[in-house]
């Protein structure tokens, strides 16, 4: 069975009785909530569902909004992708940040257009980095995130941020596949020669051999056949055959 949706193994006792009350609805503790997404970024947690009562309580007193906070939050969700933490915090954001969003993100390989906030612009660059991770167009997002200096700006607050999605990125795709070429791989995790040896072998235990990398078998990318066995008695189909016959009252 899976953890719940709103477990989080480093929130602060006084955040929990924040959220398991209704001073989670108290314009006050909005400063309460912005220092903890700045602990977040500072060491390495994450706290999705902090996070989003933070944005929802930002809907209800828009005069406490601070655009670096929640620039950091969607930031944030980007580092425990494929989970759909980031539209998450998209659906709680007001709709003149999203208004150009849709026409955005019809060409994901296109830049989108500027919004009419800052906010607005910082807000459809992410969702470009987060549709190229949903892609797994991994190579895209890396080359997306290098050539722009506003990206830069965007994930400075988050502390070891390329990091973070090295490893996300090596999780997924130790899920799927065994065996990956180097060069395929490196395009994926943005390293070449000894970072790319030491990150690969240390801290995902692969091997490299050649001009291949071998990952671990593991339950998900692991091959198995699925017999399905039905027990249907015999009985079973007297019953149903008598039935055909049976005229309708």
């Amino acid at each position: 069975m899976g953890q719940p949706f709103d477990y989080a193994p480093e929130r602060p006792e006084h955040i929990d009785t924040i959220l398991d009350g209704l001073d989670r609805y108290n314009p006050e503790t909005t400063t309460v909530f912005q220092d903890y997404v700045a602990a977040q970024c500072e060491n390495q947690t994450y706290d999705c569902y902090a996070n989003l009562a933070l944005l929802k309580l930002y809907q209800f007193n828009p005069h406490l909004t601070r655009d670096e906070t929640i620039t950091n939050i969607l930031v944030k969700s980007l580092t425990v992708f494929p989970s759909p933490d980031f539209s998450l915090c998209l659906s709680l954001l007001p709709p003149h940040i999203l208004s150009p969003l849709s026409a955005s993100l019809t060409s994901s390989h296109s830049n989108p257009a500027v919004g009419d906030a800052p906010l607005s612009e910082a807000v459809q660059k992410l969702a470009v980095l987060n549709a190229h991770l949903c892609a797994a167009r991994y190579d895209a997002f890396w080359s997306t995130l290098d050539g722009d200096d506003l990206y830069a700006d965007l994930v400075a607050d988050v502390s070891h941020f390329e990091e973070l999605m090295r490893v996300r990125i090596a999780a997924v795709v130790s899920q799927a596949v065994r065996e990956v070429g180097r060069a395929t791989l490196e395009g994926w995790l943005n390293l070449s020669g000894s970072g790319f040896e030491h990150f690969v072998g240390e801290v995902c235990g692969w091997g490299v051999e050649g001009e291949m990398v071998r990952v671990p078998l593991n339950k998900e990318n692991e091959a198995k056949g699925t017999v399905v066995r039905e027990n249907v008695k015999f009985d079973q189909f007297t019953r149903v055959i008598r039935r055909a016959y049976e005229q309708p009252v």
